[in-house]
C-alpha cells in the first residue's frame, strides 16, 4: 500500500469527530469504506492508531504520533495550494453564508474589519444542507453553518471546515404566559401536548432530530406549523405552538427561551470555506470575524451566558 493524503485527511477526520462513522459523513465516503482504508493503514504502520471508548474512538500512542505528524503534512500541503492559486488576482467581493443565527449582522461587521480591502456580501439560509451546496457549486466563499448533533453534513473538495463552536445547547421558546415559563429549565417530556413549529432547514437533519429527542422522551411530537427562519415567533408569542431556537437569541417580546433539561438537542458551529477560493491567510481572518460575531451575542440571553461562562472548552480557539 502507498501512503497517500487521503489517509492522512481520514485519520485527522477521526481524531477531530472522535467517530468512524462521523468521519466518514464529513469525507463523503460510507462506513464500511473509511474503517476498510483505516484497516488497511493500520497493517501498514504495524500497529492500531484508535480504540473504541464509551466516548468515540481515541488515538493510541502510536496514533496520535500518526496524527501529529499527518496534521503538519496537511498544512504544508493546504498552504502550497494556497500559494499556487494566489499567483491570480483574488476577487475583491467575499461571498459569505450563515445560518440564520443572532449573530448575521456581527458577521458583516466583524469580517469587514479584518478584511477592509473585501467588500462582504452575505446570504442568510435557514437550511444547512443548502450552504452546503452553495459552497459545492461555488455561489459562496465561505459560510457559518450549525450542525446538530448527529446530523453531519458531508462537504465535498475543495469544501474544508474546521469547527468554531464544538458544542453548544438547542434552547426552547415559549409563550411569556405559558405555564413552564418562569422555570429556568424544561424537561423534554413536559412539552409532549404542545404544538411544536418545525426548525427551519428540515433537510439538514435538524427535523429527524427533534423527533429522534422526543420519541426518546416517550412521546412523538405534534409539528403543526412550518415557518422558516424567524417567521415562527409571532405563533409562539401568542401561544400556538414552541420551537427550538439558537440559544443567543434574545427572547422577542412576549416569549421566553429556556434550556431544556439535560440538553437533548445540542449543535456544533462550524466554519467551511472553498481552498480554491480563500488564501489560508483570508481564511484565518474570516474564521476570527466569524467568533468575534458569535461572541458579540453571547450575552444576548443571560441564560446561555452563564452556560457560556461555565463551558470554556466549547469558546474558539485562534
Amino acid at each position: 500500500m502507498d501512503l497517500d493524503l487521503r489517509h492522512l485527511r481520514m485519520i485527522c477526520a477521526i481524531a477531530e469527530t472522535g467517530s468512524v462513522t462521523k468521519a466518514a459523513a464529513r469525507l463523503g465516503l460510507s462506513q464500511p469504506a473509511i474503517t476498510n482504508q483505516l484497516h488497511q493503514l493500520e497493517e501498514w504502520v504495524g500497529g492500531n492508531l484508535f480504540v473504541r471508548t464509551r466516548t468515540g474512538a481515541q488515538p493510541t500512542p502510536l496514533g496520535q504520533q500518526v496524527i501529529t505528524r499527518a496534521r503538519i503534512v496537511l498544512h504544508e500541503v493546504d498552504a502550497l495550494v494556497d500559494d499556487l492559486r494566489r499567483a491570480t488576482s483574488p476577487s475583491a467581493t467575499l461571498s459569505l453564508g450563515c445560518n440564520h443565527l443572532a449573530c448575521v449582522a456581527s458577521v458583516v461587521n466583524r469580517v469587514s474589519e479584518l478584511l477592509p480591502d473585501r467588500t462582504v456580501c452575505l446570504r442568510i439560509e435557514p437550511s444547512t444542507a443548502q450552504l452546503a451546496d452553495a459552497l459545492t457549486h461555488g455561489w459562496l466563499d465561505a459560510a457559518l453553518m450549525g450542525m446538530i448533533e448527529g446530523a453531519e453534513i458531508a462537504l465535498r473538495a475543495p469544501v474544508v471546515m474546521r469547527t468554531l463552536i464544538p458544542r453548544h445547547p438547542i434552547f426552547v421558546a415559549l409563550s411569556a404566559a405559558h405555564p413552564l415559563a418562569q422555570r429556568t429549565t424544561v424537561r423534554l417530556e413536559e412539552l409532549e401536548h404542545e404544538r411544536w413549529i418545525s426548525p427551519p432547514g428540515a433537510d439538514d437533519g435538524s427535523l429527524a432530530a427533534l423527533r429522534a429527542s422526543c420519541r426518546a422522551a416517550g412521546f412523538e411530537p405534534d409539528i403543526r406549523y412550518d415557518a422558516p427562519s424567524g417567521a415562527g415567533r409571532p405563533l409562539v408569542a401568542a401561544g400556538h405552538g414552541v420551537r427550538l431556537v439558537d440559544p443567543t437569541w434574545p427572547p422577542p417580546e412576549g416569549t421566553v427561551a429556556l434550556p431544556l433539561a439535560g440538553e437533548p438537542q445540542v449543535a456544533r458551529l462550524v466554519m467551511a470555506w472553498r481552498r480554491d477560493r480563500l488564501s489560508a491567510d483570508v481564511a484565518a481572518a474570516i474564521y476570527r470575524g466569524f467568533a468575534r460575531a458569535f461572541q458579540d451575542h453571547v450575552a444576548d440571553n443571560p441564560t446561555f451566558s452563564q452556560w457560556w461562562d461555565a463551558h470554556p472548552e466549547s469558546h474558539p480557539v485562534f
